[in-house]
């Protein structure tokens, strides 16, 4: 047993598990409850909302394997990653965190859309899109589960179990928090905090466990069709959007801005390629001409609230997630 892992407290120790490889553990990664709860006691811990994608990482003795949480392998996107681990002393971890890129001093979703879609290493080595992963969990070590232990003794083995140099980075917390502390990684242009539960263990689904904090709505919609644009526009004019409840996608309103030319060229590509001709919206959707497409693709979108009916208001498009599927799309509504 590593000597790391004799540092835990013997109780936790007779927690660890031998049994579960660490590609297994990372198939099914722990998920964060959306909250509009901003008063917390003693028991919790605060980190920074990171505005990426989630990417576990599982190192063994059949060598490094990047994850995103739906399984897809993401070696060939993220080989600086891959190479940052592979080098590391410790040969066996399975780990839990968050790739993002910078712009301008701040994590940027849009900015890292141009690697997420790059699956042939050497263009992912020449990008000039720097990736930055940061690391938040630790779910084995040497061959021994940690799922079952607290979090605080999970980020204190990550913490020392690795080394952290470009591109790896800890995710370090608060230990205190709520309302004052949102409010200031708010005006610092965070997406927002996570609370986790400082004794909680590892669960393998969405938990009240892990909060999210958001400073700005947001969260992921299918996309169901578009309209026609107009002017000058090319592409399309707006996306229609919808999520999932009790199997039927449900239309959520449409989203016209936060599109650049490329963009719009290659949604309207990606859409036609996927074109149906009924409606996949189990509501009707008063747009004129409107074109449907299959509910595949998914977005990332930004918006003020949510109207009485339904309904987004000042939606903004920020990007495509290629790392969830559209039939797990659903409103997200505070716990």
């Amino acid at each position: 047993m590593s000597s790391l892992l004799d540092t835990l407290p013997a109780d936790e120790r007779r927690r660890l598990n031998h049994d579960r490889p660490g590609a297994v553990l990372a198939s099914a990664p722990m998920l964060a409850t959306l909250t509009d709860r901003r008063v917390f006691g003693d028991g919790w811990i605060f980190e920074r909302k990171l505005d990426g994608v989630r990417v576990l990482a599982v190192r063994d003795a059949s060598g490094v394997r990047l994850l995103s949480r739906t399984g897809r392998r993401l070696d060939a996107t993220y080989p600086e990653i891959v190479d940052a681990l592979a080098a590391q002393e410790c040969e066996d971890f399975t780990v839990d965190g968050e790739v993002v890129a910078y712009a301008h001093g701040r994590t940027d979703f849009s900015r890292l859309q141009q690697r997420m879609g790059i699956t042939d290493a050497r263009r992912a080595r020449a990008s000039d899109v720097a990736v930055t992963y940061y690391l938040f969990d630790l779910l084995r070590l040497d061959g021994a589960g940690l799922t079952a232990i607290p979090l605080r003794s999970r980020k204190s083995l990550l913490r020392r179990a690795l080394t952290y140099r470009a591109p790896l980075r800890f995710t370090p917390h608060r230990n205190a928090g709520g309302r004052e502390l949102l409010d200031r990684a708010c005006a610092n242009g965070w997406e927002g905090l996570i609370a986790k539960r400082a004794t909680g263990r590892y669960e393998p689904r969405r938990s009240t466990g892990w909060l999210k904090l958001k400073c700005e709505q947001g969260q992921e919609f299918v996309i169901g069709g578009y309209t026609e644009p107009s002017g000058s526009r090319v592409g399309f004019g707006a996306l229609l959007l919808g999520h999932y409840e009790d199997g039927r996608l449900r239309y959520a309103g449409k989203v016209g801005t936060g599109y650049d030319r490329a963009t719009l060229a290659d949604l309207r590509r990606r859409l036609d390629e996927t074109a149906v001709a009924r409606s996949p919206f189990a509501d009707t959707v008063r747009e004129r001409a409107p074109h449907w497409s299959e509910p595949r693709l998914v977005a990332q979108i930004a918006f003020t609230e949510w109207t009485r009916d339904g309904m987004l208001r000042h939606p903004r498009f920020l990007g495509l997630r290629e790392d969830k599927e559209a039939k797990d799309v659903v409103r997200e509504r505070p716990a």
